[in-house]
């Protein structure tokens, strides 16, 4: 038996046959992760039934599609067993002063938290961990081609991913978990699906800003911002060869200094500006951290042995 309704912090607050709805966003993770994987199987027969050469436009496109593919079923699965309308997941109003944040937490984040990553990889390779090249990551992105690369590596991600992580995941948890606990939750989940380790921490911290602010504006439409912002400009970046062979930004050493200060006190400006909003914190409740990892478990383990075995096969 399902009992729907909103609570005062205009939060989904459905409890099904006295289980807490968080359980509904773990197992919306470990279905997510199973799909991904299966997708990635299928995905790999096709690229080797019609010999597509590793690397070349074709294979990274096709792997691009394989998360979105999933998230999604996963994501339609979990509301339509749990009957939770859509719009409770995706809401999308918000004070226009949440833009502005989301603006100063992006840049924060790319030129400054994106390089808490270095000294992690080097710790990586100490326990034989081999990087992957940047130019695995890139088809083409000359002329026209940057266009088809913005939409699959910056519009698809920015938009399926945001759904999944900042619109089922975290609206299903944050009344059970409550505010900080789902925060982390979902920088957790968010870090450990993308099975990178070259990009673990920056991920994860990235996954816990987007979510912070979607907690704070109430709505994903910041995120979704965020997250356009940092895969497009990359990929514009890149396009332009603006990146060393280590993957640094190439600018003046004076210039990339000043930027890096400007948006690390660009981000904590961010972070500050949203800690002291005027928006009550949403407190944890009994049971909804353990449902959520019982009901995760299985996509932890599937995704978690995906990502040491990132360590040993390049």
């Amino acid at each position: 038996m399902e009992n729907n309704q909103t609570s005062k912090d205009g939060y989904p607050e459905i409890q099904t046959a006295g289980t807490p709805l968080s359980a509904a966003g773990g197992l919306a993770f470990s279905l997510g992760a199973i799909l991904f994987i299966a997708v990635g199987f299928i995905i790999g027969i096709f690229i080797l039934i019609f010999n597509i050469e590793k690397n070349s436009d074709p294979y990274v496109y096709l792997n691009y599609f394989a998360a979105p593919t999933a998230m999604s079923v996963a994501s339609i699965i979990v509301l339509k067993r749990k009957k939770i309308p859509l719009k409770d997941v995706v809401p999308v109003k918000c004070h226009p002063k949440y833009y502005l944040i989301a603006l100063l937490l992006i840049f924060g984040l790319l030129f400054s938290v994106g390089y808490v990553d270095k000294p992690v990889i080097e710790f990586f390779k100490l326990l034989g961990y081999k990087e992957r090249g940047a130019e695995s990551y890139f088809p083409t992105l000359t002329g026209g081609w940057i266009v088809l690369a913005l939409l699959v590596m910056a519009v698809m991600p920015a938009v399926f991913e945001e759904f999944f992580f900042r619109g089922v995941i975290l609206n299903t948890c944050i009344n059970s978990l409550g505010t900080v606990r789902t925060v982390l939750v979902v920088g957790f989940c968010f870090a450990l699906f993308h099975a990178s380790p070259e990009q673990t921490v920056y991920q994860f911290i990235a996954g816990c800003a987007f979510a912070f602010i979607a907690v704070r504006s109430g709505s994903i439409i910041p995120s979704v911002v965020m997250h356009f912002i940092n895969n497009g400009l990359i990929v514009v970046f890149s396009a332009c060869n603006l990146f060393d062979e280590g993957g640094n930004l190439i600018m003046p050493q004076p210039a990339f200094i000043a930027v890096t200060v400007l948006s690390a006190l660009c981000f904590a400006v961010a972070l500050l500006w949203l800690i002291f909003d005027k928006k009550p914190l949403v407190k944890s409740q009994k049971g909804g951290v353990k449902f959520f990892f019982l009901f995760a478990s299985v996509g932890i383990f599937v995704l978690g042995l995906s990502w040491i075995l990132s360590f040993f096969i390049n």
